[in-house]
């Protein structure tokens, strides 16, 4: 028998060679939790507390999964996004806090708006696609991915979450998609946007385990995938229709320049929580 409150500070010191400190406790704090069923306010009241041995292998077996760069959310099989759980594994991308943050955006600007017509472009594990269906009113949301693999996760998803959603296996670079797509009120997308170059900078959770081709575009392409997305959004979008996505901070003014470019009106380049461009939308004039 070990107690609790040592098992779990040996843990957060263990991962804070990985991460920052807050972060190390964080994950610490979720292991517990979700393994355990023991809280950080379980662990404050009752210091003594002790786990069994078969416990504490537990929490050591997912010790090593972490320390070898698993993100938690992998070792756990699920996700949190946007007050939702959902399933992700080693073929579906991690969702991020900023990607929640596109999600409120189309939200908050299409809440009053009923039998919207939505695509997801590179759905992944349909997080996108299936919060937008399940917080806007009697909406048609289609998705689409390049990764039949990632398709069986947004779909089991969307079968447990209890939410229709049409998917498709597609891929927006082979542009063979005209055919097989009919016309949208909005398009979303979170493409790959990191650069090769920019691998260097990432933490090996991210690097080693997730999609890379979710993730990277070619150092001489970097707006390959915003391209093809905005060449479909023309031929598909509605009259008044618009487009959001997610970018790369680095590219925020070639974007608007593209978007303006391909005639695209009301662009607009949105900060994040951390004052990074981070989403970007734009309309197609009536």
């Amino acid at each position: 028998m070990k107690q609790v409150s040592t098992l779990f500070k040996n843990l957060a010191i263990e991962l804070s060679s990985l991460y920052a400190k807050e972060e190390a406790a964080s994950i610490a704090r979720i292991i517990f939790k979700e393994i355990l069923g023991i809280s950080r306010t379980d662990i404050a009241i009752e210091p003594e507390l002790q786990i069994t041995q078969s416990d504490e292998e537990k929490i050591k077996r997912v010790g090593r999964k972490l320390m070898e760069g698993y993100p938690v959310q992998q070792i756990l099989g699920f996700a949190d996004f946007y007050g939702i759980k959902f399933k992700v594994n080693k073929y579906t991308l991690i969702p991020r806090p900023e990607t929640e943050e596109l999600v409120q955006w189309i939200i908050e600007e299409n809440k009053e708006k009923k039998g919207l017509k939505i695509l997801d472009i590179g759905t992944g594990s349909g997080c996108i696609a299936i919060a937008l269906a399940k917080r806007l009113n009697h909406s048609q949301v289609e998705a689409i991915d390049i990764s039949s693999k990632a398709l069986n996760v947004a779909m089991m998803n969307s079968k447990e979450l209890g939410v229709q959603i049409n998917f498709a296996r597609m891929d927006i670079l082979k542009k063979s998609y005209s055919d097989k797509l009919g016309m949208f009120d909005i398009i979303v997308s979170n493409p790959p946007y990191v650069t090769e170059k920019e691998k260097e900078t990432m933490h090996i959770n991210v690097l080693e385990h997730d999609p890379q081709s979710a993730l990277f575009v070619p150092d001489n392409d970097p707006l390959l995938f915003y391209n093809a997305i905005f060449e479909l959004s023309l031929k598909h979008l509605t009259a008044g229709g618009k487009i959001y996505f997610e970018i790369n901070e680095v590219y925020g003014q070639n974007i608007q320049e593209l978007l303006e470019s391909r005639g695209f009106k009301n662009v607009l380049i949105k900060k994040d929580l951390n004052g990074k461009d981070r989403m970007a939308s734009g309309s197609i004039t009536i």
